[in-house]
């Protein structure tokens, strides 16, 4: 009897679904008719976005501006991994399905929180060391009895609805390669859509189709050129790869990868059976090195149209010609028909790290409009009649600094934004960032693995908003103060959006005028997008909970490590969520001596190699263990054994010895142990000394 089944017994759980099949539907029974009229069922969520249209908007009203005030918990689920949660689940005929940091899955009764089932991939811990922004995993997809999940190690999984079982596995990627998958598949005409992420890392970026079936391939489109003495890759991207996208480039960047993953967005029009995908930035970050300074570089930072049947090129959109600050395309789109100069317009609108809010013809791809969310700098705006941005004098830092708004960080990053139909509304956070950003001397030669991106950044934060946009007029209806977290807009007048990076709120606010309506204290916090359902006639709103190992998490408020969670309420909802966490270790600091030169020196690689997981200035977002807390810190010996022989890789921390020698792995120790020296001067959760020079993407 293997693990899965194990848990469904020792559980007890299976009932829902035995009950389900009983009244004669099957678990999972999702089909191309059902996804396309999912706004017709408000009960259930059958895609991500709640509708093929990404707007993440709920026709429910049961809890509205009056009854919010009784919401409460109904059920909350610890799930077995610390690890960041940014999973948008899907509830189908009373079942929720949810994935996990480390590409976990559980099937959960989704009126009370009992598991079903339990599915895990065994993901290998090394695989962590790839990514940029923890181990995260944004969500599953559902269709014909069968859950669909990609892995972190580029795995792409069909599992039995209605058992948890594997039904048959694929290999996306190359596994020696920097690729992984942190984003949700899609389900279109019997293919599962699936993109990748990497492009901080020397990779290749393109979009898959696997029969839903089989797992068998069934076309793939490339989004950058690869090495043109290699010929054709066989692909739906060949005929415009040589047509249209190769001529945009110049120089070796067959050797760097080029990067141009379609990461998180993907979106789809039924009626004109269009495929849309975000992509993302250009690897190395600096043109200069990337393609010699020279082209637009297509596809980065693109929105493309693709025919979902046979991914042949349909149209692009290009926001960033020759991308040069990890900006990128990934983000949500959302589709919709609006009204612009007395015409209905089929629209996709779009809030990138750019900066801009843009509103295409999806159509065709052509630039509606174009408008700053937040403060731009890189540009002073966008010609709507050639689509391309106005940049503005050393934006790409050529003749020196320049002072970049937003920064790497993005205005606007993966967390999901909504539309209101009934006040016309977008809702997104915003976030006001900027940083210092100039040539990076030290590039020579790059190497695929670590951040090696050919610019250096001296990142500052700023504040962030929740903010309400009409796409229209492109204005500003209203802002209140609000964390990055994804949003979820009802019928019944609300906007709902987490908070927190280590506990934090569930808060409620007028759809119409941004007053804050209700709010629940909650033990983790919050980043992913909340989804509203309703079983026997009962609405719930629920969410993951846990914030990730990013390095743009932070650490305001330094608690110890706690599992992340799956949170419902209801109305007089009677559950109660588990206590606070308690404060963290203190700083352990080492007696061993360090130079100022050894300690600026373990700054340089401890922002190249470690921030990325463990955090700016080794300020951890109480995911990843900080360092500056660890017992391994004091000893030499043991640091070593850890950080260059790999001697805790089962939990994702690989050695280094591959990109450090024993010599740089202790000046990293000594920086490390200098900053834990100014925590315990400062005192635990005072504010934290000025960062290396890193940058913070997010996939």
């Amino acid at each position: 009897m293997n693990r899965i089944i194990r848990i469904i017994i020792l559980t007890g759980a299976g009932a829902p679904l035995l009950a389900a099949t009983m009244a004669g539907v099957h678990p999972g029974a999702v089909d191309d008719a059902r996804m396309i009229a999912a706004a017709s069922e408000p009960a259930n969520w059958l895609v991500n976005g709640g509708t093929f249209n990404g707007d993440h908007y709920s026709k429910l009203d049961q809890i509205n501006v009056n009854t919010v005030k009784d919401l409460k918990p109904a059920w909350s689920f610890d799930f077995d991994t610390v690890r960041g949660q940014q999973s948008e689940p899907l509830v189908v005929d009373g079942v929720m399905y949810v994935s996990t940091s480390w590409s976990k899955v559980y099937a959960l009764d989704a009126a009370t929180g009992r598991q079903i089932w339990f599915f895990d991939p065994m993901v290998p811990g090394d695989t962590g060391v790839k990514v940029c922004c923890d181990t995260v995993n944004r969500g599953v997809a559902v269709y014909k009895g069968k859950v669909y999940v990609g892995t972190l190690d580029g795995r792409l999984i069909a599992i039995s609805a209605r058992t948890g079982t594997q039904l048959w596995s694929t290999q996306t990627v190359d596994p020696k390669s920097a690729l992984t998958i942190t984003g949700a598949p899609r389900v279109i005409h019997d293919k599962v859509i699936i993109g990748n992420a990497g492009a901080d890392f020397g990779v290749r970026g393109y979009v898959s189709a696997y029969d839903a079936a089989t797992g068998k391939l069934v076309w793939r489109f490339y989004t950058v050129p690869g090495d043109p003495a290699k010929g054709p890759d066989h692909a739906a991207s060949d005929e415009i790869m040589e047509k249209l996208v190769r001529p945009t480039w110049s120089g070796d960047y067959a050797k760097y990868g080029g990067g141009g993953t379609a990461w998180h967005a993907i979106s789809y029009d039924p009626e004109l059976n269009q495929l849309y995908i975000g992509t993302g930035n250009g690897s190395p970050w600096n043109p200069k090195y990337r393609t010699a300074g020279k082209g637009d570089n297509l596809f980065l930072c693109s929105v493309i149209a693709l025919d979902p049947d046979t991914g042949k090129y349909i149209w692009h959109y290009q926001e960033n010609p020759q991308e040069a600050w990890d900006y990128n395309s990934s983000q949500p789109m959302i589709l919709g028909n609006l009204t612009i100069d007395g015409k209905i317009r089929k629209v996709l609108m779009h809030a990138p790290k750019n900066g801009f809010f843009y509103v295409l013809d999806r159509t065709n791809g052509k630039v509606i409009s174009a408008k700053p969310y937040v403060p731009v700098t890189w540009a002073s705006g966008i010609d709507t009649v050639t689509g391309r941005p106005i940049e503005t004098p050393n934006s790409r830092y050529t003749d020196g600094p320049f002072h970049l708004r937003p920064n790497s960080s993005g205005a606007h990053n993966w967390h999901a934004m909504a539309y209101s139909p009934k006040t016309g509304l977008v809702y997104l956070n915003a976030f006001e960032n900027s940083a210092e950003v100039r040539d990076d001397p030290n590039f020579k030669t790059y190497t695929r693995g670590p951040f090696n991106t050919g610019l250096l950044s001296k990142l500052k934060g700023g504040p962030t908003h929740l903010l309400a946009w009409n796409p229209v007029t492109q204005t500003e209806a209203w802002r209140v103060p609000a964390d990055r977290a994804g949003v979820l807009a009802t019928a019944g007048g609300l906007v709902f959006q987490g908070q927190g990076a280590v506990t934090g709120r569930f808060t409620a606010f007028r759809a119409d005028n941004g007053r804050e309506v209700w709010n629940y204290k909650m033990p983790n916090g919050v980043q992913a997008a909340p989804i509203a359902y309703s079983v026997r006639g009962v609405q719930y709103v629920a969410i993951a909970t846990g914030n990730g190992a990013s390095p743009a998490a932070g650490d305001a408020d330094e608690r110890e490590r706690q599992p992340g969670r799956m949170v419902a309420f209801r109305l007089n909802g009677t559950a109660k969520l588990p206590a606070e966490p308690g404060a963290p270790p203190p700083p352990n600091p080492t007696a061993d001596p360090f130079t100022g030169k050894q300690i600026a020196q373990g700054g340089t690689n401890y922002g190249r190699y470690c921030s990325r997981c463990h955090g700016p200035a080794a300020v951890s977002s109480n995911v990843i263990p900080d360092l500056r807390r660890s017992a391994f810190l004091a000893d030499r010996e043991s640091w070593r054994a850890v950080v260059i022989d790999g001697a805790l890789e089962g939990n994702g921390m690989v050695g280094w010895k591959q990109h450090l020698n024993e010599a740089e792995a202790e000046e990293i120790r000594g920086y490390v142990s200098a900053q834990a020296v100014a925590l315990k001067k400062r005192g635990s959760g005072a504010a934290t000394s000025k960062p290396p020079e890193s940058a913070s993407p997010e996939q």
